[in-house]
């Protein structure tokens, strides 16, 4: 089915496009980690929507419906990086220790270690932290976005703010990793 003739259905598009394009970028972004491509990624969900929007527009939640294509949307950037990397390793030899990111400045910000940390999670824990933390969804509209149950949600977060604590040191208590999580949403595209 192609996108829809209908011009209420065009202005309802539009009227939701204009309400949720900057969240679904932010949201891209931090799923990413790639301020660059996280536009692109949040039109290219919205194109899809588009092409879909009499289903999407009787869903009973259409911003949770746009959230899961755009998670759908990173898991394949990611993976398709992951591959070029693997391509690319295998023509270069590694050099020297380590992840190859080493924060050596202590004045980094606390949103950088936050977005490091975060690229670090498996893609599952850092949707479900972004989502509770710094798009303060529920778990049950987590769980919609992500087409995964509220308890998986709940394990999912817990563990991913564990492992959050153990990158960003022993120090950081659970609040503050879930503030500094928020305040990296705050700090990003508007």
């Amino acid at each position: 089915m192609g996108p829809v003739d209908d011009d209420a259905a065009a202005a309802e598009f539009h009227e939701f496009f204009e309400a949720h394009y900057a969240e679904l970028a932010r949201f891209a972004h931090l799923l990413t980690g790639e301020a660059e491509g996280a536009d692109d990624l949040a039109a290219d969900a919205l194109l899809a929507l588009w092409h879909r929007w009499d289903r999407v527009r009787r869903a009973d939640h259409p911003v949770a419906y746009a959230r899961g294509v755009v998670t759908n949307l990173a898991r394949t950037r990611i993976r398709s990086a992951v591959r070029e990397r693997r391509r690319i390793a295998l023509f270069w030899a590694p050099r020297g220790g380590g992840d190859g990111y080493a924060v050596e400045d202590p004045d980094v910000s606390a949103v950088v270690d936050v977005q490091w940390a975060l690229r670090k999670l498996p893609f599952r824990k850092r949707a479900c932290v972004v989502l509770r933390h710094a798009f303060d969804l529920s778990e049950r509209d987590t769980s919609l976005v992500l087409g995964i149950s509220v308890g998986t949600v709940k394990s999912q977060t817990s563990r991913a703010v564990t492992e959050l604590q153990r990158l960003l040191g022993p120090d950081t208590p659970a609040p503050q990793v879930q503030v500094a999580v928020a305040v990296q949403h705050g700090g990003g595209r508007q």
